[in-house]
């Protein structure tokens, strides 16, 4: 297979060092964020400027470059993190707390006299604020990707069905931050119209690639022909250009904290643990997710009622509907929500064309959906009785969607892995696109939240639920 020519591509670079200029960028809102915190530590605790409050003020001016080195040592800084993934948070936390503990170990050591409410607000405020700050720069970098700029131009090596799956993926996830601008097969005979980009060469063209198409990082995915001694070598060829190597491993949808690298006589083995289906783990899930319900329904009592009054209002028939689904282990339960259909549509059902999938029944302009209830799906209030369910047992906050048992008999083998764990009122199916994902993608999505299963990926999929709701996009 030859090189071809290296077409021209839509990406809008920020020119080689838009990593850089990031970085630059946090580490000056990481400045501001502890001359803030502590400015207002010393104004909250001392009020007004005496010959004791000016050491704190030098402390205070210090704070920032003391800051930035403790961040820089929990490796907060890496072009890795930015843009994706829990980790640059989790080592930002962990620098506040190596920080504070740091102050209060060497406060007793050398017996120092520290105005504890000083530090107390200080530290935390500083380590509160640069989380804030993060989370700000980081949503305008995904809006930067959306229109594919601070991207890394990405050359995918691979199998022709593998290469095609990714290019699907990160098109349809830009936030990542990687644009596939080329592919190197081992068919010459693959066109780039069945992969998705252009083909330019085979694997052993690959740095003759990555020069001709300006890439910067190279993207290999599992195959035989490129076994360890091929990588090795191909990232010795790499070397010189200073282009990224990452290699997707067989096993996929495995997160990160499920799997460690384990050297054995040389050879780097990937460790994978088993997911914590039971336990300890579990049972704080199951407290959390119970208490935060009750403390919901309290909370939206309110709103329920006035819900009610707008179906019943509305529409003839009762405010809830009910329905048997399918939960934890196979067992039936019965869910509660809002209508949002007319008394009649079970029997109208068999009337109208299901899915495409074949497996779940959704329609995007559902004739039995009435006005109130389409506002209602739009923003998923009428799933805010399922809080009931979560407080019973039946459900989790967060979880797989719950099945209906017509479509449960329809299983296979691997889709019925999701009965291993109770159903959710929200998932990774939710603020993923929701009814507009496939069946495929659906079940990927729930298999891969149950694998990788953790209470801060809850936390995650909570908050992100707040901006799917708002949007509506992707409910009917």
């Amino acid at each position: 297979m030859t090189v071809v020519d290296r077409p021209r591509t839509a990406v809008k670079r920020m020119g080689p060092g838009w990593a850089a200029r990031y970085r630059a960028t946090v580490i000056v809102s990481d400045i501001l964020c502890a001359l803030l915190a502590g400015g207002l530590a010393v104004v909250v605790r001392f009020g007004e400027v005496t010959p004791y409050v000016e050491p704190y003020a030098l402390s205070s001016a210090a704070l920032p470059l003391l800051w930035v080195v403790v961040v820089g040592l929990s490796r907060a800084y890496e072009p890795r993190f930015a843009g994706v993934g829990s980790e640059e948070f989790r080592r930002v936390a962990r620098a506040g707390v190596m920080l504070t503990a740091a102050v209060a170990v060497v406060a007793y050591v050398t017996k120092i006299d520290v105005a504890r409410g000083y530090v107390i607000i200080a530290l935390p405020v500083m380590t509160l604020l640069t989380l804030l700050a993060r989370y700000a720069l980081r949503r305008r970098l995904h809006h930067k990707r959306t229109k594919l700029q601070c991207m890394r131009r990405v050359i995918a090596v691979g199998h022709q069905g593998s290469v095609a799956d990714l290019v699907r993926l990160l098109q349809k996830e830009r936030y990542h931050g990687m644009h596939i601008v080329g592919a190197c097969l081992p068919d010459d005979r693959a066109s780039s119209e069945e992969v998705g980009v252009p083909v330019l060469g085979g694997f052993s063209d690959v740095p003759l690639v990555v020069a001709q198409a300006q890439a910067d990082t190279v993207a290999v995915l599992a195959c035989p022909e490129l076994d360890g001694s091929a990588l090795r070598r191909l990232a010795w060829r790499l070397e010189k250009s200073r282009t990224d190597l990452v290699v997707a491993p067989a096993l996929m949808e495995v997160a990160g904290p499920r799997t460690t690298i384990r050297p054995v006589a040389g050879m780097p083995l990937l460790h994978v643990e088993h997911p914590e289906l039971a336990g300890g783990r579990r049972l704080v899930k199951n407290v959390f997710d119970r208490v935060v319900a009750g403390v919901g329904l309290l909370l939206v009592s309110p709103l329920f009622l006035l819900i009610a009054a707008a179906v019943r209002a509305t529409s003839s028939g009762p405010a809830f509907f009910r329905q048997t689904r399918v939960g934890k282990d196979g067992r039936t339960f019965t869910i509660v929500k809002f209508r949002t259909m007319g008394v009649d549509a079970e029997s109208r059902k068999i009337e109208l064309a299901s899915d495409i999938d074949g497996v779940l029944f959704k329609i995007k302009h559902d004739p039995r959906v009435t006005r109130v209830g389409a506002f209602l799906r739009r923003h998923s209030l009428d799933e805010l009785p399922q809080l009931v369910n979560v407080v019973k047992g039946d459900m989790s906050l967060v979880g797989p969607r719950p099945p209906l048992p017509e479509e449960v008999a329809r299983y296979g083998d691997d889709v019925r892995r999701r009965l291993l764990v109770r159903p959710g009122m929200t998932g990774l199916w939710q603020v993923s696109g929701r009814s507009d994902l496939s069946w495929e993608e659906a079940v990927r999505l729930d298999l891969r939240y149950m694998e990788n299963w953790s209470l801060t990926l809850d936390l995650q999929i909570m908050w992100k639920t707040w901006s799917a709701v708002a949007r509506g996009s992707g409910a009917y």
